[in-house]
């Protein structure tokens, strides 16, 4: 267990559940993510018990959520709450762990490294959901209706379709059974409403 209370491996993995929860709350998906977190943080926890840490860096950690949160919901301003949130992120967790009477006990280049990949990543990452949310949708919807596809399951009063090379959740009136050719014959928002093709 000496090397969950070595300062640069607590550091890494600190950062490291950090951002993995950072991005799992932004964007959920599988749960891989948020079970990793989970484990980073317990060890950095861990590591944070059992070693000397400076209180300031702490509050400095904290202080990285707010700025997060307003760039995930605050898509024009997005880049000048990231910045805050890497710089306090950055800077909480290089001092968080500390023997007594320093300031400092990760090496400066791991230091160096870290701060760099974490910046470049969760800018390049957040700049991406950021052009998702707030892009149009690509897609005249309106066009579809009269389109042929394939049901890609049973289609009653739910189900999928392939139309034009992409899924789509449809309804039918009747029972369309999975296969079956169809028509799109009208959509209620992003649901189309499809008939089989005879």
């Amino acid at each position: 267990m000496d090397i969950l209370i070595n300062p640069n491996f607590a550091y890494v993995i600190l950062l490291t559940g950090v951002v993995l929860a950072f991005f799992s709350a932004s964007t959920p998906g599988t749960g891989v993510g948020e079970v990793v977190s989970l484990f980073c943080l317990i060890f950095a926890g861990y590591a944070a018990y059992t070693l000397s840490i400076h209180w300031w860096a702490l509050v400095l950690l904290a202080l990285s959520v707010p700025p997060f949160v307003l760039a995930v919901r605050t898509p024009s301003k997005w880049s000048v709450y990231l910045g805050l949130n890497i710089l306090f992120l950055v800077a909480g967790s290089v001092f968080l762990f500390a023997p007594e009477g320093s300031l400092i006990s990760v090496s400066p280049i791991l230091a160096l490294f870290m701060s760099v990949l974490v910046s470049v990543v969760m800018w390049a990452v957040l700049r991406q959901f950021i052009t998702v949310v707030t892009s149009r949708p690509t897609h005249d919807l309106d066009a579809l209706v009269g389109a042929v596809g394939i049901a890609f399951s049973d289609v009653f009063k739910e189900g999928s379709v392939q139309v034009e090379g992409e899924l789509w959740s449809a309804r039918s009136e009747v029972n369309v059974p999975s296969g079956s050719s169809v028509r799109v014959v009208g959509r209620e928002g992003f649901m189309l409403i499809v008939e089989k093709n005879q």
